[in-house]
């Protein structure tokens, strides 16, 4: 019997130990491939509170658009965009972008929502905003649309494939032309271009530079530091003109 114990015993930190080193092994092996999300902790003078870093900017009334654009993506955004005008109707909102774009459908939801909500949206690009991102950036309250100066900012017509009977092709193509004639009208709403403009202009990949942007209509201005709006950023110049003194 007590042979049977230690034998017992034996297999049972056997197991543990293995369990032990698979467990260290997973860790090391998560925290190489993926950074995980920044913790901040927020002291009101009582307590102590630790929050992911988007929830705290959430807290602050900023929506973080850092990814390509899924229906997963744009249920978090709009979420966000509800919680927030539940909170507060006239508080403005800072979205900041930086997306690659992606679905139409999931972008078009989101932009919904931005219409809906009565809190003013103030759009922000860093990095880059392409496709529905940049779209995302011109839907902005007026006047609250800003990139930073090395922005780049991409605009093109939908794109989409299909597959089936020729029949199912063509209703495929009929719908991404209405999406096209749709995307074509709420650039012109918020650019002031006309729509035949803004169907030439996005006839192929549309790249511009954040002056090059806001000269099209789809930003406001240009900032560098807050407060601090250059007039004309096409010329870079040295670099220390974007350093603050």
């Amino acid at each position: 019997m007590l042979q049977t114990n230690r034998h017992l015993v034996r297999l049972i930190s056997k197991f543990l130990f293995q369990l032990e080193n698979n467990i260290a092994k997973n860790l090391h092996l998560s925290s190489t491939r993926k950074m995980g999300i920044p913790l901040v902790i927020d002291n009101d003078g009582r307590t102590e509170r630790v929050y992911d870093i988007y929830s705290r900017l959430l807290k602050d009334r900023i929506v973080c658009v850092m990814s390509p654009i899924d229906d997963h993506v744009a249920s978090a955004i709009i979420a966000q965009l509800l919680f927030l005008q539940s909170d507060s109707s006239k508080s403005p909102i800072h979205m900041y972008i930086n997306s690659p774009g992606g679905s139409v459908t999931a972008g078009l939801g989101i932009y919904d929502t931005m219409q809906y909500v009565s809190a003013p949206i103030a759009t922000w690009c860093i990095g880059q905003a392409s496709s529905m991102g940049s779209l995302l950036l011109c839907a902005g309250e007026k006047g609250m649309r800003t990139a930073l100066p090395n922005s780049r900012i991409m605009c093109h017509q939908p794109s989409g494939g299909a597959q089936g009977t020729a029949s199912d092709i063509l209703i495929r193509a009929e719908e991404i032309k209405r999406l096209r004639q749709r995307l074509n009208e709420i650039y012109s709403t918020h650019t002031g271009q006309t729509v035949e403009k803004i169907h030439e202009t996005l006839d192929r990949d549309r790249f511009m530079s954040a002056q090059e942007a806001k000269d099209f209509g789809i930003i406001d201005r240009i900032e560098i530091h807050p407060g601090s709006i250059p007039a004309d950023v096409t010329s870079p110049g040295p670099a220390k003109a974007l350093v603050e003194p």
